[in-house]
């Protein structure tokens, strides 16, 4: 485990302060005993059970119970049946927030991302603080970086679709 590792404390905030903060930072991965370590460059913060784009906007489900723990875990789910979404929860107690991990260096696209580095169900619930397979350390890089509105959100209305807390690094 390496001293770098992001804190529980880093995912204990508001999800519209972490998912900027995320970006430059290192995604770890554990895989076959080799340890996989991939820069962050994009992520989308989604806010609680107001943001209508949330899974949390239609309340706790066994989908997303984890969105109401306390920050620091790992909520990943199936879209269209074949593509796994990363994303860690924020915040506090039963305030369901999350941060989508949309891309790491050398994969853009949240899709492709899980692909490459094998993530599925198995990694639901997974305490980034003391995870032996997946985690975040500080890279020391700039975190310089551009909003843009969400992905792939229509369904959500014209306001929360054009809300721009999607973060992508320039630098």
């Amino acid at each position: 485990m390496s001293s770098s590792r992001l804190t529980s404390a880093f995912f204990q905030q508001d999800v519209l302060d972490v998912a900027p903060a995320l970006l430059g930072q290192n995604l770890v991965i554990l895989s076959n005993g080799l340890k996989l370590t991939y820069l962050i460059t994009e992520t989308e913060a989604y806010r609680g059970e107001d943001d209508l784009a949330c899974h949390a906007s239609k309340g706790k489900t066994e989908r997303n119970h984890i969105m109401y723990a306390l920050g620091g875990y790992v909520y990943v789910y199936l879209v269209y049946g074949m593509y796994w979404m990363l994303n860690f929860v924020t915040g506090n107690e039963n305030d369901p927030q999350a941060v989508l991990i949309r891309g790491i260096e050398g994969f853009n696209g949240p899709g492709k991302l899980t692909k490459q580095l094998d993530i599925n169900k198995t990694f639901y619930g997974e305490d980034l603080a003391v995870s032996e397979r997946i985690w975040v350390e500080a890279s020391g890089k700039s975190e310089r970086f551009i909003t843009a509105p969400r992905v792939g959100i229509d369904y959500a209305g014209d306001y929360w679709k054009n809300v721009k807390w999607r973060f992508i690094r320039t630098d």
